[in-house]
């Protein structure tokens, strides 16, 4: 909607990362979605002018756990073969880490214009 420049920043998987590419591709992307690994966000400018926050979160709160998303991958399952412990702390590290910004996001979202939180989003704990 915005008459200017536009970015695309997309998550795409490759054939290394052990994913059917036909069929399947789709539902590991929503995967990734509802781990919080990827926010789905969209930045437009014009909303500022009519007094909203230009930037929009589009994703919900996560519903799968950043392992379950993980570890259909190749890249994941190799390493927790090849060193369960390192696994173990990084997928933890990784949960924290998209929990984290999925919050940070949130909270941006919820900003007004003059940079406040609106009253009827502020969110417990933030």
């Amino acid at each position: 909607a915005y008459n200017g420049p536009s970015i695309v920043i997309a998550y795409a998987h490759c054939i290394a990362h052990g994913i059917d590419m036909g069929c399947a591709l789709l539902n590991d992307q929503k995967k990734a979605v509802a781990s919080g690994h990827w926010q789905l966000v969209r930045f437009n400018p014009d909303l500022r002018k009519e007094g909203k926050n230009p930037f929009v979160l589009d994703s919900k709160d996560p519903t799968i756990a950043f392992e379950e998303y993980a570890y259909g991958e190749n890249r994941y399952k190799v390493l927790k073969k090849t060193n369960p412990k390192a696994a173990q702390e990084l997928i933890k590290l990784a949960q924290e880490d998209a929990a984290s910004r999925y919050r940070l996001y949130k909270q941006l979202s919820q900003l007004n214009c003059s940079g406040e939180q609106n009253e009827n989003n502020k969110t417990e704990g933030m």
